[in-house]
């Protein structure tokens, strides 16, 4: 009876520990993946997307999560970034021209995290904010996540606080040991909507093949971002000969081309056709700022300040031009770009105004 009642448990425990095999072997074939459900998005936390592996403030990216960066990254008081695409498997983008966001197909993901790593008084680092632009069958939709202090987990801002909006008072060092303190602002989801808008419809901005035609810096080495997204099975594939922005901060570059990079990431999406400033005179997006009357060289401002600031720029004297001065600003009702800066971008003003100094011919 004993050696009967062994086989029978011994048979039993072969087939659960089977069995059990079995489940961790699917949990673990799935854990680097994604949890995506388009129709429950966007979840509560950002953890429950498993965007990330290992300690959610680490953003280590699981499988299929791409890293990109443009070459000219936008302004946001000094907040640094890091940015991420994921789709669906067996999905893919297309390109739709140098100048145009990628065509994503539904289901995609940007994920952009806003963070400092110079917090006072001990340097250390601190990730604010998670932006999410999720592509449904009837469009993008935002969804912004607020981390907590803890840095374990971020949250879906939803309700009111979408609604309006919030800050969070930081003090951080920047790169030449300025030390500032200012209210970073969380964007409401109106103010999302402000800058992401083309045709009255969201848009992203910056996941366009002229920006992403550089290389990145991956584990297993440098690649082509738009030739890393063909690799991935993201992209079904590109042209050779892409006219491309350039790190505005590239000294090696030409300065118009550091000029006008540097307007496309900061500008250009508000300053074009069917957009939230089209009825400005300028048109600010790269591939048009070959013509100068688009950049304001000599066009009168739509508002001008005063007698002596009249022209958008003023070739040779970025004192009297309208754009330095708007670019020089905190106040809201004169500062640009509107949203996004509380604090003066100095390095991005002194390039302005070098191109705006290099400038020789006079207007008319």
């Amino acid at each position: 009876m004993k050696k009967i009642y062994f086989l029978i448990l011994s048979s039993f425990l072969l087939f659960t520990s089977c069995k059990t095999d079995e489940k961790i072997e699917a949990v673990e074939a799935e854990s680097p993946f994604v949890n995506f459900n388009i129709d429950a998005v966007p979840y509560a936390k950002l953890s429950t997307y498993s965007f990330f592996t290992g300690d959610l403030k680490n953003l280590n990216p699981s499988k299929k999560v791409i890293p990109y960066e443009p070459a000219s990254s936008l302004f946001t008081d000094y907040a640094l970034k890091k940015r991420f695409i994921w789709m669906p498997e067996g999905t893919k983008s297309v390109y739709d021209g140098d100048a145009k966001t990628l065509n994503f197909p539904v289901g995609t993901v940007l994920i952009k995290n806003f963070y400092y790593n110079t917090v006072q008084p001990n340097n250390t680092t601190r990730i604010i904010e998670t932006r999410l632009m999720i592509k449904k069958s009837s469009g993008w939709i935002f969804a912004e996540y607020l981390w907590n202090d803890e840095q374990t987990e971020a949250n879906l801002v939803t309700g009111t606080d979408f609604t309006s909006g919030s800050s969070k008072s930081i003090t951080f060092k920047k790169s030449n040991n300025d030390v500032i303190t200012t209210d970073y602002r969380i964007p409401s989801e109106s103010e999302c909507y402000a800058c992401h808008k083309l045709d009255n419809q969201p848009i992203p901005i910056g996941v366009k093949p002229q920006n992403l035609n550089v290389s990145y810096n991956y584990p297993n080495g440098m690649k082509n971002q738009l030739q890393k997204l063909v690799d991935e099975g993201y992209l079904q594939g590109y042209p050779a000969n892409i006219v491309s922005t350039v790190d505005y901060r590239d000294t090696s570059k030409p300065l118009d081309l550091r000029f006008r990079s540097y307007l496309d990431a900061n500008c250009a999406h508000c300053h074009q056709d069917n957009a939230r400033c089209d009825y400005r005179a300028i048109r600010l997006n790269f591939n048009q700022t070959t013509n100068l009357a688009n950049l304001g060289v000599c066009v009168t401002a739509d508002e001008p300040v005063d007698a002596s600031l009249q022209k958008i720029i003023s070739p040779g004297n970025h004192n009297k031009s309208v754009m330095n001065y708007r670019l020089t600003s905190v106040d809201e009702s004169n500062r640009m770009p509107l949203l996004g800066r509380t604090v003066v971008h100095d390095e991005g003003v002194q390039l302005v105004q070098q191109w705006i100094n290099s400038l020789t011919q006079p207007c008319n």
